[in-house]
């Protein structure tokens, strides 16, 4: 990973990367998981379930997503079309993904000097990625079963990313009294004591409450833990 970029050719490109482009002048960037056969999968709002804030950033939540042209893609745009409005979770080509933007590779388990010196956050975490097949299950397993939490995730392509990288969620308590200002460090998943371990089968089977809570506290991940396989139990809340 390079200091100041991590942009990559397609060449480079493997299964199971996290990816993300920058939109709107680098205003934002949307991120998904590359799971190979030139296919990306992606997390989007649909389209009811967009939540206002009377800001610019209305626009830019609603948009971050893969343009889409006044041409449909021959190769993803029915897929894409269906998917991103039933569960939030669609499948796109890279070309569409990237929508004409450069491709970058987000970086996983990097020491935390580098992290501070990474000029702006949503490029790299300190936390450690599992490997790449479980990656790519847990991506298709979400496109297949369908993802209708969206609160979960913040309406959050990167959060939704990060998680299938690492299978690791803030923990609702915590994020119920809120941890908003802090430093982008102390804030990284990959430095948090309140996050969980959680199967992907076992999210999907949470969704109906739309809650997520620990069964024992003691399932929190500690700094420097964060790739021990500790799962949760999904109950209702």
């Amino acid at each position: 990973m390079g200091l100041l970029s991590n942009r990559i050719g397609k060449e480079s490109l493997k299964a199971g990367d996290h990816i993300y482009s920058w939109r709107a002048a680098w205003v934002y960037a949307h991120h998904g998981i590359y799971v190979g056969d030139d296919k990306v999968i992606h997390f989007t709002r649909g389209r009811d379930q967009e939540v206002g804030t009377g800001t610019v950033i209305d626009f830019l939540l609603v948009s971050s997503g893969p343009n889409r042209s006044s041409t449909p893609c021959l190769v993803c745009s029915s897929n894409e079309v269906t998917t991103a409005t039933e569960t939030g979770v669609t499948s796109s080509c890279l070309s569409c993904f990237l929508a004409g933007g450069a491709l970058y590779r987000f970086e996983y388990a990097v020491n935390p000097a580098l992290f501070l010196a990474k000029a702006r956050g949503g490029t790299c975490t300190l936390a450690a990625t599992d490997a790449n097949e479980v990656v790519v299950r847990r991506a298709n397993y979400l496109l297949s079963n369908g993802f209708r939490c969206y609160s979960l995730f913040k309406n959050n392509c990167e959060d939704f990313a990060i998680y299938c990288k690492t299978g690791l969620l803030v923990a609702e308590q915590v994020m119920a009294v809120g941890v908003y200002c802090v430093s982008r460090y102390a804030a990284d998943i990959g430095n948090r004591r309140d996050v969980l371990k959680v199967e992907v089968e076992d999210l999907t089977a949470g969704l109906a409450s739309g809650r997520i809570r620990a069964a024992n506290v003691s399932q929190l991940v500690t700094p420097g833990q964060v790739q021990v396989p500790a799962v949760t139990t999904l109950v209702a809340a």
